[in-house]
């Protein structure tokens, strides 16, 4: 009887430790996953912003701006990576959707992940970024402060 009962403490030693371990991986698999943001195309962000349910975020620096223009209404970061999340909309319900210059650009992507870090909860990306806006045929504007 003695050997059954630490048998199967012995047992549980090794097998609740490893369930622990598969929870808290599941756990950190959907944390990792909530902090991507999803992603928008052209024709959404192009809708979105004419219905004035989304705000676009220009995440390219000046140069790119001055040669490409923006998203007209585009809200313009001072930085991809470290810009002050007070340069977002206060409601963090907002629709934000993040662009940079192109599908090479990880810009975008890296100030997107950044207001998802901090709270906002409809966080979109525009993958094709301001190329891809204007090989669509959408409109640009000049930035304000290039």
């Amino acid at each position: 009887m003695k050997r059954i009962v630490f048998s199967l403490a012995l047992a549980a030693c090794f097998i609740l430790p490893a369930s622990t371990w598969a929870c808290e991986g599941q756990e950190h698999l959907h944390q990792a996953k909530a902090l991507e943001p999803t992603k928008a195309t052209v024709a959404d962000v192009a809708s979105w912003t004419k219905a004035k349910q989304a705000t676009a975020v220009d995440a390219n620096g000046k140069e790119t701006r001055a040669a490409q223009g923006v998203i007209p209404g585009a809200l313009l970061l001072s930085s991809s990576s470290e810009y002050d999340v007070k340069e977002l909309p206060a409601d963090k319900s907002s629709k934000l959707v993040f662009y940079c210059a192109s599908q090479k650009c990880s810009a975008s992507h890296k100030a997107a992940k950044r207001a998802i870090a901090n709270g906002y909860t409809n966080v979109a990306v525009l993958p094709e970024g301001i190329s891809g806006w204007k090989q669509a045929g959408q409109p640009t504007a000049k930035p304000d402060n290039t």
